[in-house]
């Protein structure tokens, strides 16, 4: 599951949405006694759809099932493209849940052509104004991380050049940022699954993050596509980690939950959670079976590696 399928399908669900006032935890039955969440020992993030045959077709109504589930945390791609209105009921009740908002992607990706590696003054001026609106977006849903991806290589310039005018648009996204506290993470995509993109790999996400010297340019370190890109996963982990603010998780192959691929997350969140890592993991992944089943499978799997001594 590609992240431009993640983001087209986030925004056409919240186009979709019709929301009420309800309270929160609304599915209980009245004079019941409600099932006292899991607690997870790190902040898995899921996704909107990732539960709705459980929870509903209401991103509301999910919200609630994520928190009764134990999760204190939800990260939505497609936050951007949602009414403002929406922005801040998800946000308030994301709030009075205790979930933390993860990130959501500030700005149009370009897939097959170049941007920020262009040094175009146009195209740096189309970031900034989505990193000006993403700004805004962050306030009304108590966000503070945002998924930044540099977009596609510019095949007539030599690597250097790309590299030296993504930084110079990241450091000026940056002073935007830094002000209102906010954090830009920016993903490495394998070659395999998004091939031609400008950034690919952690270590040259570490470069960068170094060159533009900001606490509002970050790495964010998606697992998937880092064991696919170089492996390598935990050494990896604690030489980027100076510069690494959030995680996300998707097994190998397949970018389904974890326990159905090649990656030991078991040992992978017991060493990062042993560094004091206290920040999201999104579960940016699909579910591997259909269905109430599938959902709950998810569950399960993260509650058996969550687990250790």
């Amino acid at each position: 599951m590609q992240r431009r399928n993640f983001i087209q399908k986030s925004l056409l669900a919240s186009a979709a949405l019709a929301v009420s006032s309800t309270e929160v935890f609304s599915n209980v039955p009245l004079g019941s006694q409600p099932v006292k969440p899991h607690q997870f020992n790190l902040k898995y993030a899921p996704h909107e759809g990732m539960f709705r045959h459980s929870g509903g077709e209401s991103i509301l109504d999910q919200l609630r099932f994520m928190a009764e589930q134990g999760f204190r945390a939800f990260e939505d791609n497609g936050m951007s493209g949602r009414e403002p209105a929406l922005q801040e009921k998800m946000g308030k009740l994301m709030d009075d849940l205790g979930i933390a908002m993860g990130v959501f992607v500030a700005h149009k990706i370009y897939w097959s052509e170049p941007n920020l590696t262009s040094g175009k003054a146009d195209k740096r001026e189309e970031f900034l104004a989505d990193i000006r609106n993403a700004v805004e977006v962050a306030k009304r849903c108590n966000a503070k991380w945002m998924t930044v991806v540099p977009g596609h290589l510019d095949l007539r310039q030599n690597k250097d050049y790309q590299t030296a005018h993504v930084v110079e648009s990241l450091k000026r996204a940056a002073e935007i940022l830094e002000p209102q506290g906010l954090i830009m993470v920016l993903e490495p995509l394998n070659f395999r699954d998004h091939p031609g993109l400008f950034l690919s790999d952690v270590p040259q996400a570490y470069l960068i993050c170094k060159a533009v010297n900001s606490p509002s340019c970050k790495i964010l370190y998606d697992l998937y596509h880092a064991q696919i890109q170089h492996g390598n996963l935990i050494p990896n982990i604690d030489a980027a980690w100076d510069e690494t603010a959030y995680f996300q998780i998707g097994d190998n192959p397949g970018r389904q939950e974890p326990t159905t691929g090649e990656i030991n997350y078991m040992n992978v969140f017991k060493h990062i959670y042993g560094k004091g890592y206290t920040g999201i993991l999104g579960m940016e992944h699909g579910n591997s079976q259909p269905g109430k089943e599938g959902e709950m499978a998810v569950i399960e799997a993260y509650k058996a590696v969550d687990h250790w001594e």
